[in-house]
């Protein structure tokens, strides 16, 4: 039986991705992620992998980029500006078919903004976040039992489909100490084969080294679409066999809460509040933020009003705005509301019952 450990949240994601066989990490000092950076220049030494602190965010990322391209599961992480910065690489890894984790313990801003915890980079990691048309599968833990579980799991996601994939966890989450259970390490031989890697010894008889070479270049348009397009294929797989979410409530509902993250643990409070008022409230938390649970929110939500409460004045609010186009034909479609906050302000357990109240009241009146 697995024992469970006391651990902050940072150095949970850096101890899963050790366990997960990150055998390559190169990240750049910035608050409130630097936990993971001081845990994996310890401990990924200590195993004999590698471990640099780059001269910048650029050339951390761009480092894991070869990395990977040479055979290594590798990852950085950072926090907002940090990750504005890797933005050029993480299109130029999903150009070129290369899987890489990224963990972003987002911060406020915009701008140098502060330290506190915020979820604004939502758009920057769900839209691709840099020039062309890409995505990025996107994972949104609500403990540090998920950012653990989360961040070994990326690393199978990336293989698996040859793909970027990020950790999208606001400040609280990286700097939280709770009890969590670690998974497994993996053996070497428990990693997938990467058959499509530079360099790799080919089979024929003579031996020798396979010229394969790895680019997101290509300068005839027409050949450029066709790959693109074929990726996007790749997404469709994605969003049929990886989407998830989790749903707390009945079919029986007044209104329903739309969160994820810090905030999906503040609504869970507010409902308790709320149910303890007599208004029956369904909590609805979209766990891949990319690919979006359109389908299911629309299902779980039906003809009652929607509240989406984040730690931005309004970005994941849009999936859910899309969200409703789902509901099935002759079916009101409902009111989506917004409780936001910005600046790396925390929204409270009584300020979501009171917006519920508010809601539910005027509802009624109609």
């Amino acid at each position: 039986m697995n024992e469970k450990v006391l651990m902050k949240g940072n150095d949970a994601i850096g101890e899963a991705a050790i366990r997960a066989g990150c055998g390559a990490y190169f990240g750049y000092p910035i608050t409130p992620q630097n936990e993971i950076t001081a845990y994996m220049a310890k401990h990924m030494l200590d195993r004999g992998r590698i471990f640099i602190q780059a001269e910048s965010e650029i050339g951390a990322i761009i480092m894991v980029y070869g990395a990977s391209c040479a055979g290594a599961r590798a990852m950085t992480s950072s926090s907002s500006p940090g990750v504005s910065l890797k933005q050029e690489g993480m299109s130029y890894a999903a150009g070129a078919d290369i899987p890489l984790v990224l963990v972003n313990i987002v911060r406020g801003g915009p701008g140098l903004g502060n330290i506190a915890p915020s979820q604004a980079d939502y758009f920057q990691a769900t839209r691709g976040g840099g020039h062309g048309d890409y995505y990025c599968i996107v994972l949104g833990p609500k403990s540090v039992q998920e950012a653990a579980d989360f961040t070994y799991e990326a690393f199978d996601l990336a293989d698996k489909y040859r793909i970027p994939v990020i950790i999208q966890a606001d400040g609280m989450i990286g700097q939280m100490v709770e009890a969590l259970i670690l998974p497994a390490h993996k053996s070497p031989q428990e990693l997938p084969r990467r058959d499509w890697i530079v360099g790799k010894m080919n089979e024929a008889p003579n031996g020798g080294r396979d010229s394969r070479h790895i680019t997101s270049i290509n300068l005839v348009p027409e050949e450029l679409e066709a790959i693109t397009k074929a990726r996007f294929k790749r997404y469709e797989e994605i969003k049929e066999t990886e989407t998830r979410y989790e749903y707390v409530g009945s079919d029986e509902i007044d209104i329903t809460l739309a969160a994820f993250g810090t905030c999906a643990r503040v609504c869970l409070g507010a409902k308790q509040l709320a149910e303890k008022a007599g208004v029956r409230v369904g909590l609805f938390r979209p766990i891949t933020l990319w690919p979006f649970p359109y389908k299911a929110l629309g299902l779980a939500a039906a003809d009652k009003p929607i509240l989406t409460v984040e730690m931005s004045l309004g970005q994941m609010v849009e999936d859910v705005r899309l969200a409703t186009l789902e509901i099935p034909g002759g079916v009101k479609r409902p009111e989506v509301h917004l409780l936001g906050h910005s600046g790396g302000v925390i929204p409270t357990e009584e300020e979501v019952f009171r917006e519920i109240m508010r809601i539910c009241t005027a509802k009624d009146k109609k």
